[in-house]
């Protein structure tokens, strides 16, 4: 068999199996170039959308569901389009606790009266009798037992002996002792810096150091132990002394 020409090899591949790709291949070039040549047509048209579906997240109506808890879900008009359709959460304002309200006074006038004023002290006389002498610390007195002109710092009130004494004011009991000229003494202080004391008792006081007295409280009785006053008849010797100075114990004694 003689050997046949390229070409006539190349029509019959044309003709048979040759003649079906090559139909494939024109069908191929024409949709594909009917594809580019509606792109051409259309440059505006949008790219397909996602096949996801619609990824935006739509908010349920805050009022159709009642007061939402943590605030009120707004759009701010004023903000950028892009930004629209976000959510805004707003905090409600925190509300200032009540002070209450100081109701003023009037000038001058104290708002409280933490502490009530002292009550004023009772005074009362020791023993009820005579003065004999008076208290006389700037002129010069008669001493009957010394017999010359002296001052005398205190009272001497006539009272029998054995008379209770008593205490003029409420105070505590500072010192019980015996002067060598004054006899047995007793001393009380009544506070503000005023002190009392009462000499010529007899030997044994009924009261001590330390104990707290009130007016009227029994000190003693009316001795003879003063011997710097044993020439005036039976008496107390009553002085009063006021911040270290001797003062007249008749300016506290009340009115007889």
């Amino acid at each position: 068999m003689k050997n046949r020409s390229f070409v006539e090899k190349l029509g019959d591949f044309v003709l048979g199996k040759g003649f079906y790709i090559v139909l494939f291949l024109c069908v191929a070039t024409i949709g594909i170039s009917g594809y580019y040549l509606i792109r051409t047509m259309n440059p505006n048209q949008q790219e397909a959308e996602p096949t996801g579906g619609d990824t935006s997240v739509v908010l349920p109506d805050s009022e159709a569901n009642g007061p939402d808890p943590v605030g009120t879900l707004t759009q701010d008009p004023g903000k950028d389009t892009q930004t629209a359709g976000k959510a805004q959460v707003e905090t409600p304002a925190p509300k200032d606790d009540p002070q209450p309200v100081k109701q003023p006074t009037q000038t001058g006038e104290p708002e409280k009266q933490d502490a009530q004023k002292p009550a004023a002290m009772v005074f009362t006389w020791p023993v009820k009798g005579e003065v004999l002498r008076d208290f006389s610390v700037e002129t010069l007195a008669f001493d009957p037992t010394l017999g010359d002109w002296r001052t005398h710092g205190g009272l001497d009130i006539a009272a029998e002996q054995g008379v209770k004494v008593l205490a003029m004011a409420p105070g505590t009991v500072t010192q019980v002792y015996d002067d060598g000229l004054m006899g047995t003494t007793v001393i009380l202080d009544h506070g503000d810096g005023l002190t009392t004391l009462y000499c010529n008792l007899a030997g044994q006081p009924a009261v001590k150091a330390g104990d707290a007295v009130e007016t009227g409280t029994i000190l003693g009785a009316v001795g003879t132990t003063a011997i710097a006053e044993s020439g005036v008849d039976s008496h107390l010797h009553l002085e009063a002394w006021k911040n270290g100075e001797p003062v007249d114990p008749m300016e506290y004694l009340p009115a007889k």
